[in-house]
C-alpha cells in the first residue's frame, strides 16, 4: 500500500453540504483540479470518503 494519496478535486463543492464543503477545505483543495498529496492514514481515508463524490483518488 503507497504511503501518501493524490487527491483532485473534480467536482465544485458549491452546492455541498456546508460539513462536506468543511471537509473538501480541510484537505487542501480550494480549486477545481487542484491536486494535493496527502498521507495514506486513518483520518485522511475517513475524509476522502466522506467526499468520495467531488474528488478523484490515486495511489502516489
Amino acid at each position: 500500500m503507497a504511503d501518501t494519496l493524490k487527491v483532485t478535486l473534480v467536482k465544485s463543492p458549491i452546492s455541498a453540504k456546508p460539513k462536506h464543503r468543511a471537509t473538501v477545505e480541510a484537505l487542501g483543495l480550494r480549486k477545481l483540479n487542484k491536486t494535493v498529496e496527502l498521507p495514506n492514514n486513518a483520518a485522511t481515508l475517513g475524509m476522502v470518503k466522506q467526499v468520495q463524490h467531488l474528488v478523484k483518488v490515486e495511489e502516489a
